[in-house]
């Protein structure tokens, strides 16, 4: 899809920050909605996106079960905003 995209999850990326979260999820807005940055009047809609992809992507990296590691994803540090 966008290559500008990293993978978040483990092994891929053993410290996931919360920058790491929010640029995936502008990557991921401007790719679906066609905008470098919107126009004043779509910028609340925008940005409403980008936080509910960040969260939605928080909700995944946290349930997601990386298999040979014994475990769920949740021995990983929390990403600082949830």
């Amino acid at each position: 899809m966008c290559r500008s995209i990293k993978t978040l999850r483990e092994p891929f990326t053993p410290q996931v920050t919360d920058a790491d979260v929010e640029a995936a999820a502008l990557q991921y807005v401007r790719k679906i909605s066609g905008f470098r940055a919107p126009a004043a009047h779509n910028a609340a809609a925008f940005d409403a996106a980008v936080a509910a992809v960040a969260e939605a992507t928080r909700t995944l990296l946290d349930q997601l079960v990386v298999r040979g590691t014994g475990s769920g994803t949740s021995d990983r540090p929390a990403t600082a905003s949830h």
